[in-house]
């Protein structure tokens, strides 16, 4: 098996690229009407929403509470043995689908849903996984978003996706627990 052990330094480019690419699109979507490619549950025209939700955001304050959680889990993520690529396209790809499939039927756009999902993924793996590395980086996750965590599944905030945070952490879980299956006794 491949083993994908490496340091955060030879991954901070692509945190920087891909966290700099929603910037861009947010600037674009000042000029462009990009928000129309919003992820709609059940809705054909809603499906592109899947892999474009975490590039579109409302507002600079939807942008910057997205970019500052995800940044940290893009770094957790680098700094653990799994391959990030792969990872952040399939919490994108499952958490998408399921809010695509299961959600509240009403426009959704913004990062948080892949950053409770990266969430997921690292406190799920550091749990499978059984090594002393990846529990610290799931105790850290834990102390920094536990209580996001928690809150932020639940429909009591308006405006707020609840539901797209509760996918993105279930797709992190699922991810997580197919990716760590082969790694768990390496």
């Amino acid at each position: 098996m491949t083993d994908y052990s490496h340091r955060i330094g030879e991954e901070l480019l692509g945190v920087t690229l891909f966290v700099a690419s929603i910037w861009i699109v947010f600037g674009l979507d000042l000029f462009l009407p990009l928000e129309q490619l919003a992820l709609l549950p059940r809705h054909i025209s809603g499906l592109i929403g899947i892999v474009a939700m975490p590039f579109l955001h409302s507002n600079w304050a939807h942008l910057l509470a997205n970019s500052t959680p995800l940044i940290v889990m893009l770094i957790l993520l680098a700094g653990s043995r799994a391959n990030s690529t792969v990872v952040v396209t399939l919490i994108i790809l499952l958490g998408g689908t399921l809010h695509w499939f299961f959600g509240r039927p009403a426009y959704v756009i913004g990062a948080s849903g892949l950053v409770f999902g990266l969430m997921g993924y690292l406190i799920a793996s550091g749990l499978f996984e059984r090594r002393l590395v990846p529990l610290l980086i799931s105790l850290i996750v834990g102390l920094l978003y536990g209580s996001t965590l928690i809150t932020g599944v639940l429909p009591n905030q308006p405006g707020v996706s609840w539901d797209g945070h509760l996918f993105g952490a279930i797709a992190g879980v699922v991810v997580a627990f197919f990716l760590t299956r082969g790694r768990q006794t390496q």
